[in-house]
């Protein structure tokens, strides 16, 4: 089935037509499937006008007429593609006349999730794992998966835990809530992490090291990962719970983890950090070089 209008809560996927993108559009399908939800695949173009004419008047037309037939093109075998992962899923696709990143900024004010591949030709992804994937997942007003996976591979990896990034911050605890919720519609253990150093030098690191290991300060620590969990493990209890208490830095640990992860969830920014940063070193070096999808949660409101 395919229409333009809007489902509640769907999972919103952008897709370009690219290799990666298809990918991802795999990802999101099954992930509608999980939850028992639709499908919306978005193909935005707007930018594109403005690369063929910048001139004073406006572009012709067949321009318009082009873009659009390229646009119809890439949903369409994007939605048949969909059909391909369960029957029955609800398929429908939009090609709002925006830039990628308003179009899926716009999208996530009422989907669930939005979706996006690892790179691209250009259009949702493209550069490193994307200006774009930076941009919306700095702005969502939802949560945002990036479809990574490793070297050599094809397609994201769908066995091994789920890992999640425990910082103690208000948008940590919504990831933790994300996390549980990940596990158990994938019948995955839960491997929750925290990683309680965040400095940049190996002097540091290792002076710190020898200051706080097995001292107080690391009881502290496994006492603020113990309270965080607290009542999860009763709401599913369905889901094996490993607990991780490091003295190193969260972005090497993640993305160490991501190496045998099916999904690494993470806020979009922890407690570190300056003040007013929409996204935080830890998930933008996991959306850039992760080894697996990378899940970034949003606090909640629309930025």
């Amino acid at each position: 089935m395919s229409a333009t209008d809007i489902a509640a809560d769907p999972i919103v996927v952008g897709v370009d037509g690219s290799a990666a993108a298809t990918e991802a559009l795999r990802w999101a399908a099954r992930a509608a499937v999980q939850r028992n939800a639709d499908l919306r695949i978005v193909h935005g173009y707007g930018y594109a006008a403005d690369e063929f004419y910048r001139g004073e008047l406006p572009p012709a037309a067949d321009i318009y007429a082009a873009l659009d037939a390229d646009s119809e093109r890439i949903l369409a075998a994007a939605a048949e593609e969909a059909g391909t992962v369960a029957d029955g899923l609800v398929v429908r696709t939009a090609m709002p006349p925006l830039p990628p990143v308003r179009a899926l900024v716009e999208e996530s004010r009422a989907a669930r999730m939005v979706v996006l591949g690892s790179s691209g030709r250009g259009g949702f992804t493209g550069m490193l794992t994307g200006s774009t994937a930076v941009a919306v997942t700095s702005h969502a007003a939802c949560p945002v998966t990036v479809v990574r996976y490793r070297e050599g591979e094809a397609r994201p990896p769908v066995e091994g835990p789920v890992v999640v990034g425990v910082d103690g911050s208000p948008v940590g605890e919504r990831a933790i809530a994300a996390a549980f919720e990940e596990a158990s519609l994938r019948e995955a253990p839960l491997v929750a992490v925290h990683a309680w150093l965040d400095v940049e030098y190996d002097s540091a690191f290792n002076q710190a090291r020898v200051y706080f290991e097995g001292g107080p300060h690391e009881q502290d620590e496994q006492r603020l990962l113990a309270e965080r969990l607290a009542g999860w493990p009763e709401k599913y209890p369905d889901v094996q719970v490993e607990r991780v208490v490091v003295l190193d830095r969260p972005r090497h640990q993640l993305l160490e983890r991501s190496r045998t992860a099916q999904l690494v969830v993470v806020g979009s920014r922890g407690r570190g950090g300056f003040r007013g940063m929409l996204l935080g070193s830890t998930s933008q070096a996991l959306i850039h070089h992760a080894e697996c999808p990378v899940l970034v949660v949003r606090p909640g409101e629309v930025t």
